[in-house]
């Protein structure tokens, strides 16, 4: 009768002891739960071989913010894998001289810089070419046709059209397509001194103020405006301030640019400055209107073309710093390969990569490259999925290196420093307004390569999902 008891009793303390251990998805959910009301959050991780350690909320879609560059630099390596490793020689800006008339000429290229101190990729070096045998001319037009006119994706919130954030693309781009000023205190109660290139007017509203006191500047502009207005105040002794402004025109402003190169070159200039673009048809640059392939004009002459190092340096750079410019520009070389150069034909090339990938059509819509677009969606399973597919390809290894270290480079160089994930998880960011993303892969406790996909949505402005998100990778990885 007493072992019966005994029985009874262990069988009834069974269920009391499993409720007492909580699970592994217990203690991501109770990380979630300190989230604000209303705040929704999906994760998944994997252990690599399809086998799914935590799941909450797999297939519900969420807005990843800058985790899009992970869709579109994996899609541009995957479809043009020895254009990505080896120089650029198809995407440098290019000049021409036609009559008296100088034609600038961007080929997708993100990286033409104009800075004093510039080394390789040069405008210099085309304005060189240039002066080297030629003392005058007359119109200098920044040529921007490669791609069709679609300065900004579908999606993208227009307050961030003045801003670098949300700069307008172009096949021809310069200095990033982003515009500088810095501002110098000077007496209180006086304007600050600003320095900038002159290409726009600067409506100057700033007010020193007194020493200590607050430093907050703040500027916009109308779309295709060429004037900033400054407002805001800085203290007198404060640190010069450096603003960066998106810019709508980029291939007039490279013209612009090389026009004042020239100059300072001895080159006359006596024309006008302009540019143009090519206006977008639905009919050519939607591939799924298309009745055939879009034909490919002849390569002109070249005075001088520049040859970029390679775009795997620019995939680097667009998944550490999240630049938003290049990550939009690789989407639009994407698509060139077979097609116009549409955000549609990069579109296109991304739902072959989830295809390959075995990612079911209703994980994912993209609206842009670069994250900005808030009709984006993916969800982590989708998202994990395909993570999983890009480390079992010859190049996954060296893509997966262009992502952020925690605790040590990129965006992720203050996250996770003093924690068993710094310098152990490798993984691309986002935030938008009321969004939070990380997604990429991480090294568990016991050494094993997880992959992972972490959203947070709907977060209130004044709170962010990051914090709760990296709890939950550390729970995850001290499992694992």
């Amino acid at each position: 009768m007493r072992a019966v008891l005994t029985l009874i009793a262990l069988a009834l303390a069974a269920p009391v002891l499993a409720q007492d251990a909580p699970t592994l998805r217990d203690r991501v959910e109770a990380e979630f739960a300190k989230a604000p009301s209303g705040a929704r959050f999906g994760i998944v991780v994997g252990d690599g071989t399809g086998r799914e350690i935590v799941a909450i909320r797999p297939d519900e879609r969420f807005i990843p913010a800058s985790n899009t560059k992970i869709v579109t630099t994996a899609a541009a390596w995957w479809t043009m894998p020895d254009a990505i490793t080896a120089p650029d020689t198809r995407g440098g800006t290019a000049v021409r001289v036609e009559g008296k008339d100088v034609i600038l000429t961007g080929r997708g290229d993100a990286r033409l810089s104009s800075a004093a101190d510039c080394v390789t990729n040069c405008l210099s070096q085309l304005a060189n070419a240039i002066a080297a045998g030629i003392r005058r001319v007359r119109n200098i037009t920044g040529d921007a046709t490669l791609f069709p006119d679609e300065r900004w994706s579908s999606g993208m919130s227009w307050n961030n059209i003045p801003t670098r954030s949300g700069t307008a693309n172009s096949a021809l781009s310069l200095d990033d397509n982003e515009l500088v000023a810095t501002l110098t205190p000077t007496r209180p109660g006086a304007a600050p001194q600003i320095a900038h290139l002159g290409y726009v007017t600067i409506d100057n509203r700033v007010v020193t103020v007194a020493a200590g006191g607050t430093t907050d500047i703040g500027f916009d502009r109308l779309p295709f405006d060429r004037t900033i207005r400054l407002s805001g105040t800085i203290a007198a002794d404060a640190s010069p301030r450096t603003l960066r402004f998106g810019i709508d025109d980029p291939a007039h402003y490279a013209a612009w640019r090389l026009a004042a190169l020239l100059r300072e070159r001895g080159v006359k200039v006596s024309g006008t400055v302009t540019s143009r673009y090519r206006t977008h048809d639905p009919a050519t640059d939607d591939p799924a209107r298309r009745t055939a392939p879009p034909p490919r004009p002849p390569e002109p002459v070249w005075l001088a073309a520049l040859t970029p190092p390679a775009l795997a340096e620019d995939v680097r750079t667009i998944n550490k710093v999240s630049q938003n410019l290049h990550a939009e520009l690789l989407l639009r070389r994407t698509g060139l390969i077979d097609g116009t150069g549409s955000v549609a034909d990069g579109q296109a090339k991304v739902a072959a990569l989830f295809a390959a990938a075995g990612v079911p059509r209703t994980a994912f819509d993209f609206s842009d490259g670069s994250g900005m677009s808030t009709y984006n969606r993916i969800a982590p399973r989708g998202m994990v999925m395909l993570l999983d597919w890009v480390a079992r390809q010859p190049w996954g290894p060296a893509w997966r290196e262009t992502l952020p270290i925690g605790g040590v480079d990129g965006t992720l160089a203050r996250r996770f420093k003093g924690t068993a994930l710094e310098g152990r998880i490798f993984a691309k960011t986002g935030s938008i307004n009321a969004t939070n993303a990380l997604a990429g892969y991480m090294l568990g406790r016991s050494g094993k390569l997880l992959s992972f996909a972490a959203y947070a949505n709907d977060v209130p402005g004044d709170a962010s999902g990051t914090p709760i998100i990296d709890a939950a990778l550390l729970a995850v990885a001290e499992a694992n």
